[in-house]
């Protein structure tokens, strides 16, 4: 299941979309908006995506999950649009026959849809301020769609 949505994700849905009898692990991971960062208090958040490239870019990360552990079955889904406090922006959902194929699976594949997923997020501080932010980045730099430093 590959998905980006305007809607809220019902985490616990996803993850059951990937249990099986063939697994004996299912892990997840929910990215969720945080109210602190970096010391500055965040009012919300807006996601923007480039669909068809985040589509097909997640679909290779599947491919490549795949082909390194022995996934059952497996979920990304991100969110798009205006999110508050507390509500979820991404879940990965993996299942495998061994707990430590699941864990390994689900890092690395949320750790590498940061990095190279056309996904930004627009960071709205409560003090009004706004700033483009690439999720792979360490720093909050001025990243805005289609502008440099994406690659």
């Amino acid at each position: 299941m590959i998905e980006i949505t305007p809607d809220p994700i019902d985490h616990a849905a996803v993850t059951d979309r990937v249990r099986s009898n063939l697994a004996g692990a299912v892990c997840s991971f929910l990215g969720t908006v945080r109210e602190m960062t970096a010391g500055r208090r965040t009012a919300s958040l807006d996601y923007e995506a480039y669909p068809e490239m985040a589509l097909k870019t997640m679909t290779d990360l599947e491919a490549q999950a795949r082909a390194r552990w022995p996934v059952i079955e497996m979920a990304l889904v991100h969110r798009v649009g205006r999110l508050e406090l507390g509500e979820i922006s991404v879940v990965v959902a993996v299942s495998c026959p061994h707990r430590d194929q699941a864990f390994e699976a689900c890092r690395w594949l949320i750790d590498t849809l940061k990095e190279v997923v056309p996904i930004w997020k627009k960071e709205i501080w409560a003090d009004g301020t706004e700033e483009w932010v690439h999720p792979g980045q360490a720093s909050a730099r001025d990243v805005r769609p289609g502008g440099s430093g994406i690659e």
